[in-house]
């Protein structure tokens, strides 16, 4: 699926000289967290979610407590933050670098946006225009649409199920030698030494995923790291 395919069209927008109060009104009335602003000519401008309205002089919660040392002497931050915390319109105060992404941009491009740059939502734009916004609920909403797999009547064997999860963790860091790996009566066993319980985890999730795989068994072997290491 691409962004096309679970964006929001009905995107409710704002524009750069409308109040932080208005911002609020529409947030609320709307039940939104977040809206793109756009210039006259439609373009998207920034972004304004709720976030920006956390730090405010008329709620009080404009002072902030300083993080380092080094903050003491930012007058440039300073001035930043009385900007955020006084300005009346949205243009002082919303986020002027926004990232958009293309109506043909996969979905595992857009979770990697929305996880590295620690966002709930990201325009969708086309001929620098604005058709939509895909937001991690949308992403939700796309994970419940999909439908079931059948149910398969395909049972492997135990050379089977070892041979498809050998396969299955090849090439993965995380990943242990086939020779750790034994499947006996639908039961796969781990032994061996791991780097770490999430590793333990994942080969657990692969087996479990195995047509044929009644359970899977730990015996796997904590890693000791050397001394001095």
């Amino acid at each position: 699926m691409r962004a096309s395919d679970v964006m929001t069209t009905n995107v409710i927008s704002v524009a750069p000289d409308v109040t932080i109060r208005e911002v609020a009104r529409i947030f609320v009335e709307n039940k939104i967290s977040g809206a793109p602003v756009l210039d006259a000519g439609g373009n998207v401008a920034g972004m304004i979610c709720e976030g920006d309205l956390l730090r405010r002089s008329e709620l009080g919660t404009d002072e902030r407590s300083r993080k380092s040392w080094l903050d003491l002497w930012s007058a440039s931050h300073e001035a930043r933050d009385y900007v955020k915390t006084h300005a009346a319109l949205v243009s002082d105060v919303m986020t002027a670098e926004v990232v958009t992404v293309q109506p043909d941009a996969p979905l595992g491009e857009l979770a990697s946006i929305l996880e590295t740059r620690h966002i709930k939502r990201v325009p969708v734009t086309q001929v620098g225009r604005l058709v939509g916004m895909v937001s991690r609920a949308n992403l939700a909403q796309a994970l419940e649409s999909v439908p079931d797999e059948p149910a398969s009547n395909v049972t492997l064997s135990d050379a089977e199920i070892r041979v498809t999860l050998v396969g299955e963790l090849a090439g993965r860091k995380w990943s242990i030698a086939g020779r750790n790996i034994v499947a006996a009566d639908g039961v796969v066993h781990l032994r061996g030494v791991f780097q770490s319980a999430e590793a333990v985890d994942a080969v657990r999730v692969a087996a479990q995923n195995i047509p044929g795989v009644k359970r899977v068994e730990d015996h796997a072997e904590p890693y000791q790291m050397m001394p001095g290491m």
